[in-house]
C-alpha cells in the first residue's frame, strides 16, 4: 500500500515584530526564503527574488506570495515599518 501525505503548506510563522520576516537583501535585491514540508519526513526550502530593490515592495510580493500559497484573498501581515 503507498503512502498518501497531504499537499505540501507553507509555513507562515510571522514574526509581527519584524516587518522583513522571510525577507533578505542581497547585493541590493530582495528574495523571499521559507520552507514547506512536502512529506512529514522532508523539507525543501524555497528561495525566490522578488526582482525588486525597494522593500516595501517586495514585502507587498511577499504578503501576496503568501496569501496565494495559503489560499486565502489577503492575509493580516505587516505591510509597512
Amino acid at each position: 500500500m503507498e503512502a498518501t501525505y497531504p499537499a505540501p503548506t507553507a509555513p507562515l510563522r510571522i514574526d509581527r515584530e519584524n516587518p522583513n520576516h522571510h525577507l533578505w537583501c542581497n547585493n541590493g535585491t530582495w528574495f523571499l526564503s521559507y520552507t514547506v514540508h512536502p512529506t512529514p519526513f522532508t523539507k525543501e526550502r524555497v528561495r525566490l527574488s522578488l526582482g525588486t530593490r525597494d522593500v516595501n515592495v517586495a514585502r507587498q510580493h511577499r504578503d501576496t506570495i503568501f496569501a496565494q500559497l495559503s489560499g486565502s484573498p489577503a492575509l493580516d501581515l505587516p505591510t509597512g515599518a
